[in-house]
């Protein structure tokens, strides 16, 4: 199957990534691109865990300002100078600075999450569960904890420009779009109202 040039240059104004990459996942998606962007976003996740014991020897502070009354910084990480001055780059780092500011995270990750906060919620939805199957009943907790820490943790977020994605897929797809360990490292998310 011939895979127009538009068609590739559509999916990588979409995605970013590059044209070789665009055009390959079009072949494999029979020229869907909806299909491809899927693809795509699989094989980010994939080429970051690929990356992930690799050194953050770079990076850039990304900022954001709402109105003089809220504001956040991020560290975004990368392993060299070459992709943080990208300008892109730093863009990305602003992105996310702006999902800080307008989410309130509380944690980076789900590691980050207190046990004793862990505790509380799974006695919460424990009683809520009663009743239920045994064997069903790991499952409705694990998703209930989840869903209630979704909005706390920074990398489980749905991102706040496209929610068909979480922040943890945007930097996964940065990973592959620069072709190296791409990670936030920091946030901190200021405001005038206490």
């Amino acid at each position: 199957m011939e895979i127009s040039i538009d068609v590739i240059k559509t999916l990588r104004d979409k995605t970013g990534v590059s044209v070789a990459q665009c055009k390959k996942a079009l072949e494999e998606a029979g020229g869907d691109i909806e299909k491809a962007e899927v693809l795509l976003r699989k094989k980010s996740g994939a080429a970051a865990d690929k990356k992930s014991d690799r050194e953050l020897g770079a990076g850039v502070i990304g900022s954001y300002v709402h109105d003089g009354a809220v504001g956040a910084m991020v560290v975004l990480s990368c392993e060299t100078d070459f992709v943080a001055k990208n300008p892109e780059f730093p863009a990305l780092a602003r992105e996310i600075a702006m999902q800080v500011a307008a989410t309130d995270p509380q944690y980076l990750t789900d590691a980050e999450i207190a046990e004793d906060k862990k505790a509380a919620a799974l006695e919460i939805f424990t009683k809520e569960v009663e009743g239920k199957p045994e064997d069903m009943k790991a499952k409705i907790l694990e998703g209930k904890l989840a869903s209630y820490f979704q909005s706390s943790v920074l990398m489980n977020q749905p991102y706040i420009k496209d929610d068909s994605k979480s922040v943890r897929e945007l930097v996964a797809e940065a990973s592959q779009k620069f072709g190296e360990r791409v990670e936030i490292t920091k946030f901190a998310r200021f405001s005038t109202r206490g």
